[in-house]
């Protein structure tokens, strides 16, 4: 009970636009590499599907915040 540090929703929703930034350009850089490469490996595809994912989840949870940054 005493000693436990509330987490305030300004700090929550910093993170979330900072993950969204982070992730963004993880996919951007992932989609560069894809278009560039001429057969793209396995891992590969499997990460540039989990960096579109956690993306759009972040991008979804931020429009149900009503959260207002730049990108």
């Amino acid at each position: 009970m005493f000693g436990k540090r509330k987490i305030k929703k300004r700090e929550v929703d910093e993170e979330i636009l900072n993950k969204i930034r982070q992730y963004q350009t993880n996919w951007n850089h992932i989609n560069e590499l894809m278009k560039n490469s001429l057969e793209p490996s396995e891992s590969s595809l499997y990460d540039q599907a989990v960096s579109k994912s956690k993306y759009f989840f972040l991008l979804r949870e931020a429009r149900s915040r009503n959260l207002k940054g730049k990108l």
